[in-house]
């Protein structure tokens, strides 16, 4: 059983910066591959990006390609998106999940295992 808790979330300009955490409990952090999901009101859940167990891979939605970076710090179980270059269309709630050992990086909501509450992300123009 795995808990994930987003924080970082908040109210900013067009253009400015935030950063989203994501605290997972659980001893075996480094096991999952771990991703962003986003949903914006009247829309679907969609993929961010996802970072693989071990952090040496990555997927971008192509939205947000060059302005937004998934890391990971097994050591601290957590798991960050820094969002640059932020732009109205980017409010959402913003979600953590996590997928068990998967051979190949998941991008589909139906992979991932365990999912946190959300962090609400509004960018005003």
């Amino acid at each position: 059983q795995v808990q994930l808790r987003e924080s970082g979330g908040g109210l900013v300009q067009a253009g400015g910066s935030l950063r989203l955490s994501c605290a997972a409990s659980g001893r075996t952090f480094s096991s999952y591959a771990m991703a962003w999901f986003r949903q914006a009101p009247g829309k679907e859940r969609e993929l961010v990006a996802v970072i693989s167990s071990s952090g040496g891979s990555t997927i971008y939605a192509d939205s947000v390609k060059g302005r937004f970076t998934i890391s990971r710090d097994n050591a601290k179980n957590t798991v960050y998106l820094q969002m640059n270059s932020l732009k109205p269309e980017d409010t959402a709630v913003y979600y953590c999940a996590a997928a068990y050992k998967r051979a190949m990086l998941p991008t589909t909501m139906s992979s991932y295992d365990y999912w946190g509450q959300g962090t609400q992300v509004t960018v005003s123009s």
